[in-house]
């Protein structure tokens, strides 16, 4: 029998950013994944502190922003890859109305250090934005794919990963510890995003699920160095990739790849760049996503030992790290978890 500190369930950004937690202070863990949650590695990773489709900031985006970001860089140096692109945002206007609308939003004081005040001028040839772009400010690109690799080979290395399902069935709960297979822990936590739906101690959780497809486009001409907005996302990856994304679909909950989504976006992207470009890539991913679109965090309420870390939608990139802290003092210090996050808001 292995003693250890903590079992972890799931390895996106959500799960790494909690064992992040417990390697600072040098807590033993044991994680299990078994890839069948996608939505961390195909996703583009952004940071990107305002809501663009109506220029509103996200919640706690400074907080986040001012947490999140270190920590991606000492990933870097722990991991030795590259993981933060830091690349401003370009909101594409499409009206003398959308240009008016940004510039009214930026002089409000929650958005000010955000937008910038200058208008960008369309300079190549190979983009149609007649009426330019406005700038977001503290924005950039974590590549997941990258993280999500390089994070469980390191978890391989050090013993630390359990490729294969959980199963739940086999899980013992006692007052002072768990017991799962070969390994008795203090703690449990869940963090299996939209693999959730099937965990007994949390499947009454309303974590909504949405799919999203994304495209991956070799584009030579377009040589486009920052990450632009429009009806879709077009953000640069290198050596003349690009990701395009990405669609969302509230019924279909499978992983499966579809003809009608990469139409879609063909068609959207056509009408921003004139250039040739090929498809490379085609994938699928079932974003976490809540109603009221905070996340999921706490205690179970029954049983004090096994925890919930999910539902961080389509901004887990800066939000992992937040919620991360905010759970490991929970359960460590006894700190109360923002009421905005926390579980108990949500009956069972």
């Amino acid at each position: 029998m292995k003693h250890i500190d903590y079992i972890i369930v799931g390895n996106g950004l959500a799960g790494i950013a909690f064992c992040e937690q417990l390697r600072a202070v040098h807590k033993d863990f044991v994680v299990f994944d078994n890839n069948s949650q996608q939505s961390s590695s195909v996703a583009a990773g952004l940071y990107n502190p305002v809501i663009l489709k109506r220029f509103t900031k996200v919640w706690n985006a400074k907080e986040q922003l001012a947490l999140s970001i270190p920590k991606y860089k000492r990933l870097e140096q722990f991991l030795n890859v590259k993981l933060d692109h830091q690349l401003p945002v370009y909101r594409r206007f499409t009206s003398v109305e959308e240009q008016n609308d940004w510039f009214t939003a930026s002089d409000k004081p929650v958005l000010e250090e955000f937008l910038s005040t200058k208008l960008v001028k369309n300079t190549n040839e190979f983009i149609t934005a007649d009426f330019g772009f406005g700038e977001v400010l503290h924005s950039g690109r974590i590549d997941t794919s990258q993280l999500v690799k390089s994070y469980s080979n390191h978890l391989l290395e050090e013993d630390k990963l359990e490729v294969e399902e959980f199963q739940y069935e086999a899980l013992k709960i006692e007052s002072e510890y768990i017991q799962y297979k070969d390994f008795k822990a203090k703690h449990i936590v869940f963090a299996e995003g939209f693999g959730i739906t099937k965990n007994p101690f949390f499947s009454y959780l309303p974590l909504n699920g949405t799919k999203g497809e994304m495209l991956t486009i070799e584009a030579p001409d377009l040589k486009m160095e920052f990450i632009m907005k429009s009806s879709v996302f077009i953000v640069p990856l290198g050596n003349d990739l690009f990701w395009i994304g990405a669609t969302y679909e509230r019924e279909d909950k499978t992983h499966s790849i579809t003809e009608d989504a990469k139409e879609q976006l063909i068609d959207k992207l056509k009408q921003i760049i004139k250039c040739d470009f090929k498809i490379v890539k085609q994938v699928a991913g079932i974003r976490p996503t809540t109603k009221d679109r905070r996340p999921l965090v706490g205690s179970h309420q029954e049983h004090k030992n096994v925890h919930v870390l999910n539902g961080l939608g389509t901004r887990g990139v800066m939000i992992s790290p937040y919620v991360a802290e905010q759970l490991f003092n929970h359960i460590e210090n006894g700190a109360l978890l923002n009421p905005e996050i926390d579980i108990k808001r949500v009956k069972n």
